[in-house]
């Protein structure tokens, strides 16, 4: 039997690039954050994946790693990792000093060090975009001098049946080769798109109540997607009601599906400045992006904003992947991470250039 691929995963976060790459079939030694909620989340949601909390701005902690699998006798395949760039987001403030943009710079010099047959980065379209595409032209560079031979495209969720609109960038390199990564092709048409509804419909609906820590399904899957998200999950998590002022459900009520707070009266709508506030997504399209937990979207039909695991459907978690830490934790967690399943699709398509390679 074939021995599987090693994978490492920098500012993993809660693991959503590496759930992919587990998925995949990879072998998923080790991941490295910051964040002890998120790594908690990590490790119990990879097997026996090791978390390990360093400060990568630091990177004589690098060593601490490379120890590792030293010890452990691991000989690294595939190096992974969405590092922070936020001076590329559209999200916030553009700012090309922000020393976050510099993080990458931690994969770079564990790359030199290991020599894993491939790496990849992920993160927003801007890096491609803010100021002429430095931010990838640098990531492109710094790894071309280690001998990798470098791709780069944003990718877009829905083609690949995830049910929410999010765009990434995604760096493939591959060591000493003569061949690029070409990247998957799209397996859905905009008419073949996966919903909201179609994505976390058969969620109970928690309207005005928190619900309980550990919830059962309350009906079979009524989609292909729910079958696939609830495979390996007898029970449902992470689904736990928000209860809003009276206030806010009010306006809620006012506000048809796929509309934000311009569809108030004027004298409502003008106290909200925020081009997003009160959105209610649309059962018919994917989700807007999941964010980090800000509550200004709301779910299609019930007066509240999505749970955790609803979010965790819309960004392709399955139902098995359990998150901890507060709610607060978990909502960031969903929010910060790869959606699995386009970390799976890059991964299978790596995975069979390596393999070949291996028999060659």
């Amino acid at each position: 039997m074939n021995k599987k691929l090693t994978c490492v995963d920098l500012f993993s976060g809660a693991g959503g690039l590496s759930r992919g790459f587990f998925d995949a079939g990879y072998d998923v030694v080790l991941g490295v954050d910051f964040d002890d909620s998120a790594l908690k989340t990590f490790k119990a949601n990879h097997g026996n994946a090791e978390a390990m909390k360093l400060d990568l701005f630091n990177h004589d902690n690098l060593s601490v790693i490379t120890n590792y699998l030293n010890k452990k006798n691991i000989k690294l395949d595939v190096l992974i990792g969405g590092p922070p760039c936020q001076g590329f987001s559209i999200a916030g403030p553009r700012n090309m000093n922000d020393k976050r943009n510099y993080l990458y710079l931690a994969m770079v010099k564990l790359a030199k060090i290991l020599k894993p047959r491939a790496v990849v980065l992920e993160n927003v379209p801007g890096m491609l975009q803010t100021n002429g595409g430095i931010g990838a032209k640098r990531i492109i560079d710094d790894f071309s001098v280690l001998g990798y031979t470098m791709t780069a495209k944003i990718l877009y969720a829905p083609d690949f049946g995830i049910p929410q609109i999010r765009k990434r960038v995604f760096f493939v390199g591959l060591l000493e080769s003569e061949e690029k990564f070409v990247f998957p092709d799209p397996i859905c048409l905009p008419s073949e798109y996966v919903t909201c509804e179609d994505a976390i419909g058969d969620l109970p609906a928690l309207e005005g109540i928190y619900g309980d820590a550990i919830q059962e399904y309350e009906c079979e899957p009524l989609t292909n997607y729910q079958r696939v998200m609830r495979k390996n999950s007898q029970k449902i998590y992470n689904h736990i009601g928000s209860i809003h002022e009276p206030k806010t459900v009010e306006l809620l009520k006012l506000i048809p599906e796929g509309k934000n707070y311009k569809a108030l009266p004027p004298e409502l709508s003008a106290r909200f400045k925020y081009h997003e506030a009160l959105t209610r997504y649309n059962s018919k399209k994917p989700s807007l992006t999941i964010n980090t937990g800000h509550r200004s979207h709301f779910h299609y039909k019930w007066n509240r904003i999505p749970t955790v695991r609803e979010s965790a459907r819309l960004q392709s978690f399955p139902d098995d992947f359990i998150f901890y830490g507060s709610k607060a934790e978990q909502y960031r967690q969903v929010g910060n991470a790869v959606p699995p399943m386009l970390g799976e699709v890059v991964a299978k398509k790596l995975k069979l250039i390596l393999e070949k390679q291996n028999e060659e």
